[in-house]
């Protein structure tokens, strides 16, 4: 609160809003916001194939086979081997029989690789597997 000091003598109080506390907080939130953006983004960095095909709805939890280019195999996030997918999906299948299960595959990475993932994902009892790919670019 503010005094106003003006010619009639009297002290009244005049209500003002102090707004730079205000303006000092949102711009803290911003660098913070703009700074933790990037880390945030999650998953396996993979150049997926182009395909015209239209997306699928989503589920509640989706379990995520990724293989980078350099032939390494991820569940979720997470690397494993061939052998470890197999007994991990093993147990998931066991808990939830109709899980589906989405195979993110680079462009660049050997075709033998793919085709050893998707079979131990078959041999687990996987009867639902997706193929992961982008759109196809309107420049070619």
């Amino acid at each position: 609160m503010a005094f106003d000091n003006s010619s009639s003598g009297r002290g009244t109080t005049m209500a003002q809003i102090n707004v730079v506390p205000f303006v000092d907080i949102m711009l803290v939130l911003l660098v913070i916001f703009m700074v933790t953006a990037p880390i945030i983004q999650q998953g396996v960095q993979v150049t997926l194939p182009q395909a015209k095909a239209g997306a699928l709805a989503g589920k509640e939890e989706q379990l995520v086979v990724a293989i980078a280019r350099s032939g390494r195999i991820y569940l979720n996030d997470n690397q494993v081997s061939l052998s470890e997918l197999g007994r991990k999906l093993r147990a998931v299948r066991k808990l939830r029989p109709y899980q589906e299960v989405y195979l993110r595959a680079d462009q660049d990475v050997r075709y033998g690789i793919v085709v050893k993932t998707i079979a131990e994902i078959k041999e687990a009892g996987i009867e639902k597997l997706g193929m992961v790919t982008r759109p196809v670019s309107r420049e070619g």
